[in-house]
Parts: C-alpha cells; structure tokens; sequence
C-alpha cells in the first residue's frame, strides 16, 4: 500500500532540506571554522566536498537498483544513516584522512538520500503519474540553503564546528532517518502502462547508445559543471569583472529565490505540457544568464535568469527520464545518469580553479558562456526526436 502522496512528498522534503544542509551546503559556513581549528590549507577542506561526490557518483547505480527492486525506504533510511556517521566521523577529524574518510562515508549517504535518490523512490511509488510529487520536492529542497547555511553559521559561534556536526548527526538518527522509515514506501509499486502518453523505449529499457538518454547525460554533466564552478568561484569572477566582493555576494543571493520561483511557475502549470519544454527553458535560461554576464548586462538580471533554470532543471532531470521510459527502470536509469553528473562535479571545483589560473577570470566567464549553450543544444535535439516520432506515429 502507497502511502498518501502528501505524506511522503512533506516528509521527503523536509529530510532533503536536513541531507543537503548537512552535506553538500555545510562546508560554506563551516570551511573558515575548521581551517583555524586545524590550520589545514583551503584546497584540503575544498577536497571534502569533491570526494563526497566522487563516491556519491561511483555508488548511485547501485543505488538506482536498488531502489527500484524495494520501493526506497530503506535505501532513504541507510542514507540518512550514512549521514550520521559522516557527521560523526567529521566532528572527530584531527588528521586529514580521518577527514577525507567522513566525506567519502557521507558521499555514500549522499547517494542514497538527496535528489537522485528521492525522485526514484517518487517514481517508484507514483509511476508517470509522480511529476507533480517531484516539482514539488524541489519546492522544499529549494529551501536547504535558506534554512541550514544560517542555522550553520548560528551553531558555529554558539558551540563550535565539531559539536556542529554532532548536533545534525543526531537530526539524522533521531529524525530524519525515522521520518524515511514512517512515510515512505515499504516497496515499489505496480503501475499501469497506459498513463499519460505511450513509452515504447521502455518496454526494453533504455539501451546505451540512446540519443536521448545520451542528450540527457550530456546535458546534465554541462549543466553540473557551469553549476558547480560558478558557486564556488562566482565571486572571484564577478569581481575580476568589476564587482566589489560584497556586490557579487548581493547579487549571488538572487538564485536560491529565483530557483523557487521558477519551481512554483512550473508547479502551476499543473504537468499541461511535456517535461521536454521544461528542459527547453531550463537550458535556455541558463545559456541567457551566462551570455548576459559575459555581454555586460546588470548581473542581478542575468543572475536571475541562471537561478531560475537552474531551478527548473532540477525538476527536468527527474521528469523528462520518467516521461521517456515510463516508471519500470525509472531507478535504475537515474542511477546512471547521476554517476556522470555527480562526477562531474566532483572534477569542477578543480577544473574551475585550472581555468582561472590558466587563462584568467574574464576568460574562464567567456568559456562558460560558451559551454552553457551545450545543454540547450541537448534538449533542442531531444525535442526534434520526439517530435519526429511523433509524426511516424500519426502517418502510420
């Protein structure tokens, strides 16, 4: 028995607004605090967040199968576990392989718990019909940042960076982890094949050399890249442009909203039109952000624009595979496409700071730029092969 579908999108959200503070968003206001506890170099603690997502990508098939055979509770629940104990480890980290080894444990935990992990156990659950429960998690993840990167900051200058870590290793064993094993799934659901459009690649699964599939990865890695390099180095760029350090910050602030924003348009949209279009603007948006910084529009402006499809990709990465290939392999195929993109992101804090060495910083905006248009190119050539078939459909 599923159980309802507010249940478990409310509950999903509220433990990826505590996965996400407490792993991908908890080294920003927790770097400067254990660099003047250890005296470690920043490329050191940089690196924790980069094997974090080098596990967390060589891990997400498995994990993708996994949830697909049992429907994602307990996989949600070994996650949050996993979290706990990267936390653990991390609060007792006086050497900088006890700290490299709590980041990799919290890479398995990232794995298992953030998006990737969610929209399968959503798929799982609802078939076709979860598009609607993935807008709306990323409604509430939307809100990780706003919510843990101050409270973060808070627990810092109130009790330390290791007590920290401690205190949200016990939000996982003590709420998070129970909430997973409450209101989730306890196994995958039986979905009909007849709901919203007919998938015919799914009846075989999704072969390797698929166009589409290939246009997504392609897409999705660009996408973790130009994401990656810009929030860690968007400040040194900005302020090669002109920028004065606490304008690039005001300004920077403008994406999380825009994110939500984007998000709460498409919820409205009630799921009308095909998730294709939603890649569309998606890809678009970002591409205009990156043109307009390089052309010298306000930086507010085309901030916005780069917040906003970003935050649309988060819904078009679980619901254009979901629509392509139907429910039956939904997570295993969102296990391969994270390992690419998961990847990449572990590679891009490093190729972003080669760049800026390399070439300098009003070159590497030039090249991102550039880059950005990737991804449209991917979604426009989806959206020919669908509209392709579509007419081989009618004329038969």
């Amino acid at each position: 028995m599923i159980p309802p579908r507010t249940k478990v999108v409310s509950s999903l959200g509220i433990v990826q607004i505590f996965a996400w503070g407490s792993s991908y968003y908890l080294l920003a206001p927790l770097a400067g605090a254990i660099a003047e506890d250890t005296e470690w170099g920043h490329a050191l603690i940089s690196a924790g967040v980069s094997v974090a997502l080098l596990m967390s990508g060589l891990t997400a098939p498995k994990i993708g199968r996994w949830i697909g055979r049992s429907g994602g509770r307990k996989t949600l629940c070994l996650g949050m576990a996993f979290m706990a104990i990267g936390l653990f480890l991390l609060s007792m980290a006086h050497a900088p392989w006890v700290y490299l080894l709590a980041w990799s444990v919290l890479g398995c935990g990232m794995a298992a718990g953030l998006y990737d992990a969610a929209f399968s156990v959503l798929g799982a659950a609802y078939g076709r019909d979860a598009r609607s429960a993935i807008t709306q998690l990323t409604l509430w993840g939307g809100f990780a940042s706003t919510v843990c990167w101050p409270l973060s900051a808070w627990l810092v200058v109130s009790i330390g960076w290791r007590t920290t870590c401690l205190l949200y290793a016990g939000i996982h064993i003590f709420g998070t982890l129970p909430l997973c094993w409450w209101a989730l799934p306890h196994a995958s659901a039986t979905h009909s094949a007849t709901m919203h459009e007919p998938v015919r690649r799914s009846e075989v699964g999704v072969r390797r050399a698929d166009i589409r599939f290939l246009c997504i990865v392609v897409a999705g890695v660009t996408l973790t890249l130009l994401a990656t390099i810009w929030s860690i180095h968007m400040v040194t760029i900005l302020t090669a442009g002109g920028y004065t350090t606490a304008a690039a910050i005001a300004v920077g602030t403008l994406i999380g909203p825009s994110q939500v924003g984007a998000r709460v348009v498409e919820m409205m949209g009630g799921g009308r039109h095909h998730p294709i279009w939603t890649m569309l603007a998606a890809t678009m948006l970002v591409f205009v952000g990156f043109l307009g910084l390089q052309m010298g529009f306000p930086a507010a402006a085309a901030l916005v624009a780069y917040g906003a499809g970003n935050g649309l990709w988060s819904i078009a990465r679980g619901a254009l595979p979901l629509a392509l290939y139907g429910p039956e392999h939904y997570g295993a195929l969102m296990g391969r496409l994270a390992r690419p993109m998961l990847l990449a992101g572990a590679a891009a804090p490093t190729l972003g700071a080669l760049l800026i060495d390399k070439v300098g910083a009003e070159t590497t905006m030039v090249l991102l730029a550039a880059t950005a248009i990737v991804p449209f190119s991917m979604a426009f050539l989806i959206h020919v092969d669908l509209m392709r078939e579509r007419r081989s459909a009618e004329f038969l």
